[in-house]
């Protein structure tokens, strides 16, 4: 079979994720056919994403009998449910995480959205989250927000691996990487290991036409983003 496009991209050093998850792809082997076929290295996932999983089908229903028989609260429904997805989307990626040494692999779960602007719940959020899935290939999502920043050096700084969501300036994405060298800076400090802290900067890529008329758009943020250091 002649290489995919997407296989093209990856040759030239890009990592490629998918931007979706559900139990039926996980079941119908779609996303080890991604993995295989299309170059596919990572999958990021959002409360929305879920939401339109769970509701399509009846994929859900046997475990949501089940959780239901012991919890009632919505959140920590939803929470039980994506942890499963998201656990056998981790196992099935985790050989190239391995082969990769921790630089692919990758699937991300994101904080509850309703703590964007809570520091310490957000870091409570995080850590909850990568102690319930405990893979090493597993990305907990953090957007941001001011409050936000705070929480991501704290969760860096504790050798946890953060994928940074909503960033819509340059001088946030300054400010996020700025976070992310305090967190290592302290998690070497402590006697951590930084080489265990995954890191992720993302590129949603748009379909023709789309792709072709923002290329030239985004060209001098492409060239002023290449100046942004993550040293101190």
């Amino acid at each position: 079979m002649a290489d995919s496009r997407l296989h093209q991209l990856s040759a030239l050093g890009q990592s490629v994720w998918i931007d979706f998850l559900s139990r039926d792809m996980l079941r119908s082997g779609e996303l080890e056919r991604l993995r295989r076929e299309d170059a596919v290295v990572g999958v990021t996932s959002n409360p929305t994403i879920f939401q339109k999983a769970i509701s399509a089908g009846d994929a859900y229903d046997e475990q949501l009998r089940e959780v239901l028989r012991e919890e009632r609260d919505p959140k920590e429904i939803f929470v039980r449910l994506a942890a499963k997805d998201v656990g056998d989307a981790l196992d099935l990626l985790r050989p190239v995480w391995d082969a990769g040494s921790g630089k692919d692999g990758y699937v991300s779960l994101e904080v509850d959205p309703a703590l964007a602007y809570d520091t310490s719940a957000t870091v409570e959020e995080a850590q909850r989250l990568h102690e319930l899935i405990d893979r090493p290939n597993l990305f907990v999502k953090i957007p941001a927000t001011r409050e936000g920043l705070p929480a991501i050096e704290e969760m860096i700084a504790r050798g946890r691996s953060i994928n940074v969501t909503l960033i819509f300036s340059l001088e946030r994405y300054a400010e996020v990487a700025e976070a992310y060298v305090r967190g290592l800076e302290r998690l070497v400090e402590g006697g951590g290991d930084p080489r265990r802290v995954g890191r992720c900067a993302a590129r949603r890529a748009l379909g023709k036409p789309a792709a072709d008329a923002r290329l030239a758009e985004t060209a001098a943020l492409d060239h002023a983003a290449q100046g942004l250091s993550l040293g101190a």
